[in-house]
């Protein structure tokens, strides 16, 4: 579980932060992700074939555009909350759009309980296409990685106790930071999954983070507060090629 001073990366920009929490059982929601481009149609050539077109995107992030930015509870109704971009890390704050209707764009939210989703408008955030998505087994203690749904390569991580199990459900990552604490490697990611049996960790609020580690002995193992543990050789590739946004189920 994280819970110590961090660095923020942003744009290649460092920033003092604060993420915690490790842990909990709450499953999460799937929903059929939202398609960015439309089809393009087919038009008949005589020349050579160009380059094959890209794989098809596996999800859609949003990423607010505005100050404070607010979530409804359904399509048309009451507030459900209020958040602040940028996050208290210091992250942009960044949806995972489950669905959009019109203008506007169901999304999962990074808070508790696990799961959570609202609705939120359409002008206040910017889309980005998502190629990769991460597949968690606490019962094998690895994780897949995935391009447009084919599996590019395996990690064996360590997860939770049984004490402090690391939650189980659809998530997706909500910021990326530069840990000053060894511990957790050079790199670190914040989850929208949080503790049920942490409520608060390190003075944060119990949020589960992937992360590397300098105890390559607890690899493969039972042995965290909930958070995901990889080699820090692993976790510095995934932060090379993975943008916030980026779905990661836990099964």
């Amino acid at each position: 579980m994280i819970g110590r001073r961090l660095a923020l990366i942003v744009t290649g920009v460092i920033m003092v932060t604060v993420l915690s929490g490790c842990a909990t059982a709450g499953a999460g929601h799937s929903s059929a992700p939202l398609p960015l481009s439309p089809i393009p149609s087919v038009t008949a050539s005589s020349g050579p074939p160009g380059p094959p077109a890209p794989p098809p995107p596996v999800g859609v992030s949003a990423t607010a555009e505005v100050s404070r930015l607010t979530v409804y509870a359904s399509l048309g109704g009451a507030v459900k909350l209020s958040l602040t971009n940028p996050r208290p890390s210091g992250a942009p704050l960044t949806f995972l759009v489950l669905q959009s209707s019109s203008d506007w764009l169901e999304v999962q939210l990074p808070d508790r309980p696990n799961g959570s989703r609202g609705w939120i408008s359409a002008s206040q955030v910017t889309l980005h296409n998502l190629d990769y998505s991460l597949r968690v087994s606490t019962e094998q203690n690895t994780l897949s990685l995935y391009r447009s749904n084919a599996l590019v390569s395996t990690y064996s991580v360590a997860t939770g106790t049984g004490g402090t199990p690391t939650p189980l459900g659809a998530f997706y990552l909500t910021e990326l930071l530069a840990p000053t604490n060894s511990g957790y490697g050079p790199y670190a990611f914040g989850l929208s999954a949080f503790s049920a049996v942490l409520t608060s960790f390190g003075g944060g609020p119990g949020q589960i983070g992937l992360h590397g580690t300098d105890d390559a002995a607890s690899i493969g193992k039972a042995v965290s507060h909930g958070c995901i543990r990889m080699s820090n050789v692993d976790i510095t590739t995934l932060a090379k090629m993975l943008p916030l946004g980026t779905p990661i189920t836990i099964e």
